[in-house]
């Protein structure tokens, strides 16, 4: 059997080897990957910007099964092409991708299902956004609607702010591109839970729920970034609020999407905030989260790939998934200057070192290999995962491991699990 798994970060590190682990011992291929990547699998260029490229290669490796895992290839429509052409392949639709690659769509759909969420406007110009302003209170989240790679969502402490964000957004000198449409959001006060679900059109099964840490610095300040740690333990969510936000999030969500004539099949990725009035949304990916999968795989017992084949034969009801006990955590080493501008090619040195520490996973983001040495290529490089009895004893692993790995202007958060570990105090 030969899977393709779409992709070349550590989200696709993480899926490689969980996939690797199956009983039918497939052959891993993954397009572009990454220089970590190039050791579990063999790694076929792509450009993941380029559908037409994409089908090059799905036409030339002729996979048994394909794994789509950035959000890009899913808005530029790889699934629907790939069904069209009688193509086995886990993830959704350019349509039902929408959830995520859209954040007007999204809320827009949740006020329909009465999925909960934070009170918002959608804004098509710069003088309507500021217009909608004042019907919120400070601090406000302004979001742009598209796809910015964990970096389009802004929280506003000040009007000020607030307006500088919106004329950044519409001008393009924010992000780099202009946008069309933002939404102006009511700011929620809680702790963030990742909560994603496997379904099949019909169906959704949770995974064990994460909490990312997406501030690039200590004690959550500085800019929101793609995720610079996570960790899941057995008792972030008690059994009946996992039960509650299956019922009435993730699986109202997938009924909801098959009422619309766009079922979702794939990863369903709902962030939610906990808040003093119950869990709301925060926002939908329809992917694996990253670095989110790089926790929550080393945890998965059962096949993945098994999983993945119940979703797109609408089977996922009779599949059984079954979880290691205990906790994770994912500890990312960033470039300095990540999320802005950061340079590359430094040498990474103790990757060796670092794998030998028991229950560590280093999962490459960023990495190439130029003369047999590990280099930087990347915003996000690493990320060091590690499993264990408690949250305690897999941040002191994958702690241990991060010690052992430098590159000129390693940057890493030393707080992950925080909010976690200051309860049990």
């Amino acid at each position: 059997m030969k899977i393709l798994v779409i992709g070349g970060g550590g989200r696709e590190h993480a899926l490689c080897a969980a996939i690797r682990r199956s009983p039918r011992a497939p052959e891993v291929v993954c397009a572009p990957g990454n220089g970590g990547i190039a050791q579990i699998a063999r790694c076929a260029p792509a450009n993941q910007k380029d559908l037409n490229d994409l089908m090059r290669v799905v036409s030339e490796e002729r996979p048994d099964l394909t794994v789509v895992g950035p959000e890009l290839p899913l808005s530029l429509g790889l699934v629907d092409e790939m069904r069209r052409r009688g193509l086995k392949v886990f993830g959704p639709t350019r349509d039902a991708a929408m959830l995520e690659t859209s954040k007007a769509f999204a809320k827009r759909f949740m006020q329909r299902h009465s999925i909960p969420t934070a009170n918002f406007a959608v804004c098509t110009s710069q003088q309507e956004a500021m217009a909608a302003l004042a019907m919120f209170h400070h601090p406000v989240v302004i979001k742009a609607d598209g796809l910015q790679a964990g970096k389009g969502v802004l929280i506003c402490e000040k009007k000020d702010d607030a307006e500088h964000a919106i004329e950044g957004l519409f001008s393009g000198h924010l992000l780099g591109t202009s946008e069309t449409s933002v939404v102006v959001e009511e700011c929620l006060r809680g702790e963030e839970i990742s909560f994603l679900a496997l379904s099949d059109g019909k169906h959704a099964t949770p995974l064990i729920p994460a909490q990312d840490h997406k501030r690039i610095g200590e004690g959550d300040t500085g800019p929101n970034t793609g995720g610079m740690g996570v960790y899941t333990t057995d008792t972030m969510l008690d059994a009946r609020m996992a039960e509650w936000i299956l019922e009435h999030v993730a699986q109202r969500t997938i009924n909801a999407m098959a009422l619309e004539d766009t079922p979702f099949v794939g990863v369903l990725y709902c962030g939610l905030m906990m808040t003093a009035t119950g869990p709301m949304v925060l926002e939908f990916n329809a992917r694996f989260g990253d670095p989110e999968t790089q926790a929550i795989l080393p945890r998965l017992e059962s096949d993945l790939v098994e999983a993945f084949e119940a979703c797109i034969e609408e089977r996922l009801s009779e599949t059984e998934f079954r979880w290691k006990p205990g906790a994770s955590a994912c500890v990312v080493a960033a470039s300095q200057g990540y999320p802005g501008s950061f340079g590359t090619g430094k040498p990474i040195s103790g990757l060796e070192e670092a794998g030998r520490v028991p229950n560590v996973e280093i999962y490459h983001a960023g990495t190439a290999v130029e003369g047999g040495q590990f280099r930087t290529a990347g915003g996000r490089v690493l990320g060091v995962t590690a499993t264990g009895a408690n949250l305690s004893e897999a941040l002191d692993s994958a702690y241990e491991a991060m010690g052992r790995i430098s590159f000129e202007g390693m940057v890493y958060r030393k707080d992950i699990g925080w909010r976690a570990l200051k309860k049990k105090q």
